[in-house]
């Protein structure tokens, strides 16, 4: 797994290390990773030009230390400054030694100089830089984006707030952002996942310092463990039964489509119930099928409800049976509402209980997402006693003990009708295998993300070419080694 750690605890981490090492040895570290970096994207080194964005913290200095050694390869460096008089004395005279050149932001020429540039490289703000871009610093990041050069951000994207990934106006587009000693977790979360690009981490020596981490995000190595083949012991009562109650006489899709993929992910065995049987049966003769109750389906291990069941007596009366059992339950869709409209039903429920909504849905129990994703999942999460699966570009899992999980996979052509119903059944499969709710929501989201990526290939797609890739996605992820941050399997 990879550790998200917010901007306190590193900067609580460098204070030992910095004590412990020689004056500026930390920048330098920091400072080669990142011209390591630049180097690889811009593939030879002699007579490319850069364009540093420097400001007056340690973002800047590390942008400087690295305009130095490019210069020293032969790179034509210009530092573009937004305020001269406070910049990183050592950085400004190794990139003068170097050979390299300073204007200053709001004059003629930085068009020119940034429009020409292989690469930008943003030092302007760093990990503690909290609301919007003055105008000089958001000047520059609109003329970055304007330009050919390659973008790269040095530790967090200018403009991006490094724990919640919030952005107040104009933030720094990157295409690659350079992160020192642990990934932030505004970069792969919120509007700052947009901004960031690929993230590279480099170590300088933070490990031993930084305390465990409480937010995660899976690669696929991770998601593999849980997705091993059936052993030679195993039957279809061994390898988890689950449940699900979806779909209606006005929605059968819902329940044709959350069936169909829990059959794909991984369970021995499917139990539907309700009033879409006929169209379950119809599309999945695998599943064991019943136009009853829940209680007439037979004894499972999990339970997925809500999807297209509707929201009337008879189905607030299914959700309370379903509720009732002492089992892990997936609540999605119409359970969500019903849900927000009687929070006791799942207030501290003994069984594990993941809730899977969407920013709409999850107003519905009393307050907004906001620009803080991970602080709402995680609010959410701790007043129901319950696992949140707050569903957005970066799908964000919270437990009602605070720790939580990014998801690093996805696609946008995610965002079509009955995804989430997919996405239910997934995770409703693994959570029957025995997986802890918090485990099988990542898990399901990671898996669910890539197989949109893998259906993405061909064009726009619609929820019921999820399920058939799923088997395809779960190849994919047991034959990958760990991918980066980000990395979209394409």
């Amino acid at each position: 797994m990879i550790a998200l750690h917010t901007a306190q605890e590193v900067r609580a981490a460098e204070a030992p290390l910095l004590a412990a090492l020689p004056e500026g040895t930390l920048m330098q570290r920091a400072a080669t990773g990142l011209t390591t970096v630049c180097l690889r994207l811009l593939g030879a080194a002699y007579g490319r030009r850069v364009a540093l964005l420097v400001g007056t913290g340690n973002n800047g200095g590390d942008a400087l230390y690295a305009g130095a050694a490019l210069a020293r390869r032969g790179v034509r460096v210009t530092a573009v400054l937004l305020d001269p008089d406070r910049l990183h004395a050592g950085g400004r005279a190794a990139l003068r030694r170097a050979g390299g050149r300073e204007v200053t932001a709001g004059s003629p020429e930085v068009p020119s100089v940034i429009g020409r540039a292989d690469l930008v490289l943003d030092g302007m703000v760093g990990i503690g830089g909290r609301g919007g871009l003055r105008e000089h610093a958001a000047e520059l990041a609109r003329a970055t984006a304007d330009g050919a050069g390659i973008p790269v951000a040095v530790d967090v994207p200018s403009g991006v707030d490094a724990d919640t990934g919030a952005v107040d106006g104009t933030a720094f587009p990157a295409r690659h952002t350079v992160t020192f000693g642990a990934a932030k977790p505004g970069l792969v979360v919120g509007a700052g996942r947009g901004h960031a690009g690929q993230v590279h981490v480099i170590d300088i020596g933070l490990g031993p310092y930084l305390p465990q981490a409480t937010t995660w995000s899976l690669t696929d190595a991770d998601v593999a463990a849980s997705l091993q083949p059936p052993g030679a012991g195993d039957d279809k009562y061994s390898q988890g039964v689950v449940g699900v109650v979806a779909g209606s006489l006005t929605y059968p899709g819902a329940g044709v489509l959350c069936t169909g993929a829990a059959l794909r992910t991984r369970p021995g065995l499917v139990r539907y119930a309700g009033s879409a049987a006929d169209g379950v049966r119809a599309a999945w003769p695998e599943a064991i099928v019943t136009d009853g109750r829940p209680s007439d389906a037979g004894r499972v291990q999990a339970w997925v409800v809500g999807p297209g069941m509707g929201t009337d007596a008879a189905a607030r009366s299914v959700l309370a049976e379903v509720l009732a059992a002492d089992l892990p339950v997936v609540l999605d869709a119409d359970a969500l509402t019903m849900a927000a409209a009687d929070p006791a039903l799942v207030r501290n429920r003994t069984a594990p209980t993941l809730l899977t909504p969407h920013d709409r849905e999850f107003a519905r129990f009393g307050f907004e997402v906001g620009a803080d994703r991970l602080g709402a999942a995680r609010r959410l999460a701790a007043e129901l006693g319950c696992v949140v699966l707050l569903k957005g570009d970066a799908t964000v899992v919270a437990d009602d003990g605070g720790t939580a999980y990014v998801n690093a996979t996805g696609t946008s052509w995610l965002a079509t009708a009955g995804t989430g119903d997919v996405l239910a059944g997934v995770i409703g499969a693994l959570l029957a295998t025995g997986l802890d709710a918090a485990a099988a929501a990542a898990v399901g989201a990671h898996l669910h993300g890539r197989t949109g990526q893998l259906a993405a290939e061909r064009g726009p797609f619609v929820a019921g070419d999820l399920i058939a890739r799923l088997p395809d996605a779960i190849g994919r992820v047991r034959g990958l080694p760990a991918g980066r941050l980000g990395d979209s399997g394409a």
